[in-house]
């Protein structure tokens, strides 16, 4: 069985960083591309950035690039997302997902639990 769950959110000023982790269970990072997501009050869930299952390939929303790093660590079998610069705008649940052999944005199959990330100004 998938099992995803992320953690690292908290409450920091604008301005701060944070770094999401996402500990993976029932498969292996190594062949798993994934991605992070976020969802804030009253609005849809958005694509925040993607990697690849190489590794090598990554996307990032507008609102995010140059800000946030999508990474994974295949040997301890975790994704992570930082985040620097933040933003009251960024305030909102992240969530992280996972797709075999996934490549680019969309079509993530196993979804974690979320993670809790406000920003005050």
């Amino acid at each position: 069985q998938v099992v995803l769950a992320e953690s690292g959110g908290g409450l920091v000023q604008a301005g701060g960083s944070l770094r999401l982790s996402c500990a993976g269970s029932g498969f292996a990072f190594t062949i798993y591309g994934m991605g992070w997501f976020r969802q804030a009050p009253g609005k849809e869930r958005e694509f925040v950035a993607s990697i690849d299952w190489t590794g090598f390939g990554t996307n990032y929303a507008d609102s995010v690039k140059g800000r946030f790093t999508i990474s994974k660590d295949n040997a301890q079998n975790t994704g992570y997302l930082q985040m620097n610069s933040l933003k009251p705008e960024d305030t909102a649940v992240y969530y992280c997902a996972v797709k075999e052999f996934g490549v680019g944005s969309r079509g993530f199959k196993t979804w974690g639990q979320g993670t809790q990330v406000t920003v005050s100004s």
